[in-house]
């Protein structure tokens, strides 16, 4: 089963809290705070592993968690960073966040890629120690760490796309010029995965071409297999377009020809200009007429011509040398670059952080805050200087404005993650 997209769920690991503790030791007197802090989550990270051929693995595993970083403890010792997760994909897996469409990374290189980064850890009680605030009884949790839901998709990286109708000789064409033994028989769809293979010419001198299958007219609109094969040919420096000259199966090739570039149009303009040589294969059982008829609307429009027989090996040869000198005056296989947040959307992500909402019932304020909760855990109520240090969040935040706009009084209740206290101004 060839599995070239899947939809996961990754997240890095939050940072360890911060640590609440004093010195005490024997002989030691006013030892002080000495909480340490929190270790640091571990981060996501994508890496390409070439024994990987699809993502079928993350058919059965969606959901990527890394760990947490340790907590700080006492006498101001650190706690352990977390590990980083490291998720091994095939070479030419392209990471897209999945609510966006837009790209975080390409994993076609060695080098690994970090998608999620893991929190920093929170600072312990020893950090908050001051000449008029000597016994701080807070310290700051870990941050959390990114989380992303993504969609892989696996674009083969290949030199060359094989690309035509169903039937045209693509798999025989891969099978004779290189090691590739894809599956062969004279019916539509017979090859139902992409097909890479090496072409060598001398020790010196090779390329990877690809069989791209199913191609047919509305491929690009999802008819047919097309749609989910397509995305193979992006990478592809050069496309060679294979057509049944012979027109055996009733069909016209010049017709045949134009319907499969338009289809390479429709899914990408700039797939539609890649360089492209053009193979009339099955020229043992065309006759003359056909063959020149087709070379001449083929040449009039600027594209090589090549007349093969995939099953007699007639004209492979030339053809494979002829896409090996056009290849050493192309640019390397395309890489997708990563799409950066627009300054609006970094905005928007850090407003995000800080979303809060309330409502009132029975005459109780709900606020209702996901980040709030961190704060509110790390904070000793029963202690004047954290209780003062949680009032700033509220007031810094924006919540005790929305509060007063919503005409709260002194002596009414606030309820915030089942911890309830009295409203004073």
């Amino acid at each position: 089963m060839f599995v070239d997209s899947a939809k996961i769920y990754i997240k890095a690991g939050d940072g360890g809290d911060g640590c609440v503790s004093f010195h005490r030791e024997k002989y030691v007197a006013a030892g002080g705070p000495d909480g340490g802090d929190g270790g640091k989550g571990g981060d996501i990270v994508f890496k390409a592993d070439d024994n990987l051929s699809n993502l079928i693995d993350f058919r059965y595993k969606r959901k990527f968690v890394a760990e947490r970083g340790k907590d700080g403890s006492a006498k101001n010792c650190t706690g352990r960073n977390a590990p980083d997760l490291v998720i091994k994909v095939p070479r030419g897996t392209v990471i897209k966040e999945a609510e966006t469409g837009r790209i975080l990374a390409d994993i076609s290189g060695d080098e690994p890629v970090v998608i999620c980064k893991g929190g920093k850890g929170g600072r312990g009680n020893s950090h908050f120690a001051t000449s008029t605030r000597q016994i701080p009884r807070f310290a700051k949790p870990g941050f959390r760490g990114d989380e992303y839901e993504v969609q892989l998709e696996l674009k083969l990286i290949a030199d060359v796309g094989l690309v035509g109708f169903p039937n045209v000789g693509k798999s025989t064409l891969i099978s004779v010029v290189s090691a590739a033994k894809p599956k062969i028989a004279n019916y539509h769809f017979t090859t139902l995965t992409p097909v890479l293979g090496v072409v060598r010419l001398d020790e010196n001198s090779s390329f990877v071409m690809a069989d791209i299958p199913g191609l047919i007219e509305g491929a690009s609109e999802g008819v047919g297999l097309g749609h989910e094969f397509l995305r193979h040919v992006e990478r592809c420096r050069l496309i060679v377009h294979v057509v049944d000259v012979s027109g055996c199966e009733g069909r016209d090739p010049i017709e045949d020809f134009e319907a499969i570039n338009r289809e390479l149009e429709n899914f990408s303009e700039e797939l539609a200009e890649a360089p492209q040589i053009v193979a009339a294969n099955k020229c043992d059982m065309a006759t003359p007429e056909q063959i020149e008829r087709f070379k001449q609307y083929v040449t009039e429009k600027g594209y090589k011509f090549f007349e093969i027989s995939a099953a007699t090996t007639k004209g492979t040869q030339e053809l494979v040398k002829a896409v090996y000198e056009d290849l050493v005056k192309l640019p390397p296989v395309k890489q997708f670059e990563a799409q950066p947040l627009t300054q609006e959307e970094l905005d928007d992500k850090l407003l995000s952080k800080k979303d809060f909402s309330v409502t009132v019932e029975d005459g109780v304020y709900y606020v209702e805050a996901d980040w709030l909760w961190d704060v509110l855990r790390s904070c000793n109520m029963e202690d004047y200087s954290s209780l003062q240090y949680f009032q700033r969040v509220l007031r810094s935040t924006g919540i005790i404005d929305k509060l007063e706009e919503m005409g709260i009084n002194e002596g009414d209740t606030v309820n915030i993650f089942d911890f309830e206290f009295d409203f004073v101004e």
